[in-house]
């Protein structure tokens, strides 16, 4: 069985969980779970267009910051947001973060300009 780090609730940092929602790649997959939804890691399943490799790294910097858990399933894994670890941690982030998705939609070259 694969084992995969994920930071305890009290190791998780602000500083890695704010880069890991600095990018506009990683920003969009957590707006994907943020409704609760448990996802494949299918490339196909996200809707963005960067290769397969390049996914995989957004996905365990992501994880290692304490952001999303992942759950292997024999070949399959799965990404949910942490939602209640990451609200009892810094409480206000995640929501704050999320409320801004719709603005950070409505400027896409800023998200050109950023990548």
């Amino acid at each position: 069985m694969t084992h995969l780090f994920h930071p305890a609730r009290d190791d998780m940092r602000i500083s890695r969980v704010l880069a890991a929602l600095a990018d506009p790649v990683r920003l969009h997959l957590v707006a994907q779970v943020a409704d609760g939804s448990e996802r494949s890691c299918a490339a196909e399943e996200w809707g963005v267009q960067v290769h397969k490799s390049t996914l995989s790294h957004h996905f365990r910097v992501l994880r290692e910051a304490g952001v999303t858990m992942t759950r292997v399933d024999g070949r399959n894994r799965w990404i949910r947001l942490r939602r209640a670890d990451l609200d009892a941690r810094f409480p206000g982030l995640l929501a704050a973060v999320l409320a801004a998705l719709p603005e950070e939609a409505a400027h896409p070259q800023d998200r050109a300009a950023a990548s």
